[in-house]
């Protein structure tokens, strides 16, 4: 079973919240942030992002890029802008996204159980990155950015979280893309303890749903701070990295689409003609997918529906069936030379947050030859592939909306 552990939050001033609250590190490049940034210097970007605060063209792996994220973190704690809860809570955060409403509880999951597997994963890591997020742990001697985890629904654990609602919360405001975001504070311990144990006798698993890279480098945060402590105890924080958890039945998973810049030396014609041997169309003059195994294809200025054919993909087989599966391993692989898609440059990936229009303007730009759509993966997929011990091909899922960093920040001391 698993852990759900309080801890004493970093968390904004209330009234400087809205300021700090800024998107993952992950989301946005280096010319973005520092866009966003101009004007505000509560925003926690200045610690994910801390290059926002040096020159343009240094290393985003430079010793000095760290040193400025503490710098810039524990200036915040200094001013007033952040401080620290007196004592270990659970907290729930509620997102509400074009009428989408989730509720996470916020708390500690355990280095541990993501290392014996309590804790599944969906997806690869890559090395670079996860030396560069446990290299921003260990030197913040802090959890930046929250792990989306989820976990199967559980009717107890929803009671609970309905009933902590009910208080009026710490912090609620909408943020500038439309997004609300709510902070209560649980302050009854025995609430919080109900809710930890609830997790550890009826939850046997979570689930990565979102923050691989944040999961490991924690994970391996855990092993540098206890190397390094005279007095190493399971008790201590850094065996602990700050995550959300999620129900499963509310987390909503848009299309990850992808555009082309290839033809692989195909004329329109023996293209579509590749197409047709494990597709075929079914409609025409619309860009979304209706269903899984469908697929929106859009290429001179036009959109065609086309439909894997039964028995090209084994549909036993958890990753084998997955949409952005099937795609590949029948048409972008062996048509259009995509090999590797995590490193081949012949290929984009979009989030359905943008739209079929995004896709469409790519392609009608000439800087694409054409573009996919795809229909969403589902949060029962994810699990199965978990549960099977195996790993989704890249860019399978994106997840709306996005957790705020810096609304909640987890010391390791």
């Amino acid at each position: 079973m698993v852990t759900v552990r309080p801890f004493r939050a970093v968390r904004p001033v209330n009234e400087l919240a809205d300021k700090v609250a800024s998107l993952p590190y992950d989301v946005l490049n280096s010319d973005e942030a520092r866009e966003l940034v101009k004007g505000n210097e509560y925003s926690f970007l200045h610690v994910v992002k801390p290059e926002v605060d040096l020159p343009q063209d240094i290393d985003l792996y430079d010793e000095k890029v760290y040193q400025k994220a503490k710098e810039n973190f524990y200036g915040m704690i200094e001013k007033g802008a952040l401080r620290q809860d007196t004592k270990p809570h659970l907290y729930i955060y509620r997102q509400i996204m074009d009428g989408h409403e989730q509720y996470g509880i916020v708390g500690c999951a355990s280095a541990d159980e993501y290392n014996n597997d309590l804790i599944k994963k969906h997806e690869f890591t890559r090395k670079k990155k996860e030396d560069d997020r446990t290299k921003h742990v260990i030197t913040l001697n802090a959890n930046a950015g929250p792990v989306f985890l989820t976990y199967r629904d559980n009717s107890t654990i929803d009671e609970m979280v309905a009933e902590a609602v009910k208080g009026v919360p710490d912090v609620d405001f909408v943020a500038d893309d439309g997004i609300q975001h709510t902070v209560w504070v649980i302050e009854n311990d025995a609430v919080s303890k109900r809710i930890s144990d609830t997790f550890t006798n009826e939850v046997p698993v979570l689930y990565v749903a979102d923050g691989h890279h944040r999961s490991a480098s924690a994970a391996r945060a855990k092993f540098e701070k206890m190397k390094n402590d005279p007095n190493p105890s399971d008790d201590k924080e850094y065996n602990y990295f700050l995550a959300v958890f999620f129900p499963a039945k509310q987390l909503k998973i848009l299309d990850y689409n992808r555009v082309l810049f290839t033809m692989n030396g195909l004329t329109k014609e023996q293209f579509m003609e590749k197409v047709l041997e494990k597709f075929e169309i079914v409609r025409e003059d619309d860009d979304r997918p209706a269903c899984a195994k469908e697929f929106g294809l859009y290429m001179d200025g036009k959109w065609t529906i086309i439909k894997a054919k039964k028995g090209t993909y084994p549909a036993d087989d958890p990753v084998g069936s997955l949409d952005v599966a099937i795609l590949q391993n029948n048409l972008l692989s062996p048509v259009l030379g995509i090999g590797d898609p995590r490193s081949d440059e012949n290929i984009d990936f979009v989030g359905g947050i943008r739209g079929a229009k995004e896709l469409k303007k790519r392609v009608d730009s000439g800087e694409c030859t054409m573009a996919f759509s795809l229909y969403p993966t589902s949060i029962d997929q994810l699990m199965e592939v978990a549960d099977a011990g195996q790993v989704m091909p890249p860019k399978s899922t994106w997840f709306e909306p996005k957790l705020r960093s810096g609304l909640l920040v987890h010391l390791l001391d």
